[in-house]
């Protein structure tokens, strides 16, 4: 990603250099709160999830930056954190990357009549998101009509792994006495 004139673009940008030094992966910036009460969310991530001292690394470092730069034009809040477990989907490759999980979207406008799909990512082909509704079956959404995206839990899938880790630690404990 090049340099952006923006301020969103280049927070992003320094975001993204942060998060690259120190091992992890810049999911998302965005700006909420409107001009009276600015703040600049930051979601990190990596395998197996990211700590508590990544986000104070990557707040340090951004907020430091962002105070010598003295670039936006109001006093903010910054927030650096995980994308959590619904994490938002914000590129045709973390559709890619998610294929096979729940998650919900929300269309700009209305595909084969309906706006909020709720199902499973097959994939991506081409610029489309390939989905499976829970309601109505197969979708082809255009990337460019999405206008928000998550993960959703599957909580069922969940229950399962927990039981296969407690099932696993259980026969360890047993293999150890």
């Amino acid at each position: 990603m090049g340099e952006e004139s923006s301020i969103e673009g280049r927070v992003r940008d320094i975001a993204e250099r942060a998060a690259q030094e120190r091992g992890l992966e810049l999911v998302h910036v965005e700006f909420a709160g409107g001009a009276r009460a600015p703040v600049v969310r930051v979601f990190i991530d990596k395998p197996g999830g990211v700590t508590h001292e990544d986000c104070s690394e990557v707040s340090r470092h951004l907020g430091t930056v962002l105070d010598v730069d003295d670039f936006i034009p109001d006093t903010y809040t910054l927030e650096v954190s995980s994308p959590g477990l619904e994490r938002g989907l914000y590129s045709l490759a973390d559709f890619e990357r998610f294929a096979g999980r729940l998650a919900r979207a929300k269309t700009r406008g209305a595909i084969a009549g309906q706006r909020n799909f709720r199902g499973r990512i097959e994939g991506v082909e081409g610029e489309d998101v390939l989905f499976e509704d829970r309601t109505t079956g197969r979708a082809r959404i255009p990337f460019a009509e999405i206008a928000k995206a998550n993960l959703e839990i599957d909580v069922e899938e969940e229950f399962r792994v927990a039981e296969e880790r407690e099932r696993q630690k259980r026969q360890r404990s047993d293999v150890e006495t």
